[in-house]
């Protein structure tokens, strides 16, 4: 029997999407990764959320203008099927932030913190209709 076989439906980590860091200023963070080169994909200077594309990844900044800034992002998974991986992570006992839902900026995701309070996202683009 192959040792794989066995895990072959199970839901799994595709690949790193993008990494989000938190920012206190959008507009200083948009003008200094627009002058590193990095073209934005989404929001912008007076935006909450903006995305830059390299690649086949991306670079999210976040404003957090809420008191001390402590948190400092999340790492953000592409999965095959988002409500597989939330499905498995209920099952291994675990509580994500929040169910599955579709953001604005056009993929279907959940949030779930490790141990440490590091923030993961699993991710999938939502399929373009016409």
């Amino acid at each position: 029997m192959d040792p794989d076989a066995s895990h072959a439906d199970e839901p799994c980590i595709e690949r790193l999407s993008a990494i989000t860091l938190a920012t206190r200023d959008m507009a200083r963070a948009v003008r200094f990764y627009e002058a590193l080169g990095l073209t934005r994909t989404f929001g912008g200077p007076d935006a909450l959320f903006t995305s830059f594309a390299f690649g086949p990844s991306f670079l999210n900044l976040t404003a957090e203008n809420r008191g001390p800034l402590h948190w400092w992002g999340r790492v953000i998974f592409h999965v095959a099927d988002v409500d597989a991986m939330y499905a498995k992570v209920l099952a291994a006992g675990y509580t994500p932030s929040f169910a599955p839902s579709d953001a604005p900026w056009g993929e279907r995701y959940f949030h779930l913190s490790d141990p440490d309070g590091h923030e993961l996202s699993f991710a999938k683009p939502l399929e373009s209709t016409p």
